[in-house]
């Protein structure tokens, strides 16, 4: 059985003030023995992490990483500074970097590799837009992004990453993506997995990232293919986070 994970993206928001009051929050109400759960924050906000939920249930990590480990790379931040912070996660390939700062798969599948190799857990990000899917392309968009990272890792890394479906019409345009929709790509997603290595597939998990809230997160949950969220607003509200965590249990 796949242990459910749930993981906020907060994205760029936040305060050192409000970020004491939502974690606090969130870490009050968590049990030790639920599903697993992480928040993935803005980079001058780790170190705040690191300090408050040490020895908590909550894990943390990054938004974004190079693919270098180190060098001439400005505003850039590399795997080894997010270990200095204890991180466990970091989040590739997210819709809004690739569509605002025009990331390539084959860049996301270099700072994959590079997450791998420091001991990070990569949170990869696929999923297609609204004319994609409307052109019957949603197979091909994802199947290509998904493809692109496993040909850059080993059949042994592949039990090491997260894969998240980010169906990008269906984030903040008051579009939805049913649960059924939704587990017919992670069912796709979960067999091109298995043609690297079939025996991790079974174990990888596969977040859903389409604006999932309290109110239809146990729906979704409850699919065969679908093993946890990657949740942004309703991330920045203690109860709602706490909800979508108790729905994943």
């Amino acid at each position: 059985m796949r242990r459910k994970l749930v993981v906020g993206n907060w994205k760029m928001n936040g305060t050192r003030t409000a970020n004491s009051v939502l974690l606090s929050g969130v870490v009050a109400g968590l049990t030790p023995a639920g599903a697993a759960c992480a928040v993935c924050v803005p980079a001058p906000y780790l170190a705040q992490c690191e300090a408050e939920l040490s020895g908590s249930p909550l894990a943390w990590g990054a938004q974004d990483m190079s693919a270098h480990a180190n060098g001439a790379y400005t505003g850039e931040v590399a795997a080894g500074m997010l270990l200095d912070f204890a991180c466990s996660y970091v989040i590739l390939g997210h819709s809004e970097r690739r569509a605002y700062h025009a990331e390539s798969d084959q860049l996301v599948a270099r700072k994959t590799v590079a997450a791998l190799a420091a001991g990070l857990t990569p949170i990869v990000c696929i999923g297609e837009t609204l004319e994609q899917r409307e052109a019957g392309q949603t197979d091909a968009v994802v199947g290509q992004q998904l493809g692109t990272v496993l040909d850059a890792i080993g059949a042994d890394d592949v039990a090491r990453i997260v894969l998240a479906y980010e169906p990008v019409w269906a984030i903040g345009t008051g579009k939805t993506a049913t649960p059924q929709m939704a587990q017919e790509v992670h069912q796709v997603l979960r067999a091109q997995v298995a043609k690297k290595n079939a025996v991790a597939a079974a174990g990888v998990q596969i977040l859903y990232g389409g604006s999932m809230k309290p109110d239809n997160a146990k729906e979704l949950m409850a699919m065969p293919d679908i093993d946890g969220g990657l949740i942004g607003g309703a991330a920045l509200k203690a109860a709602d986070f706490l909800a979508i965590i108790r729905a994943a249990d």
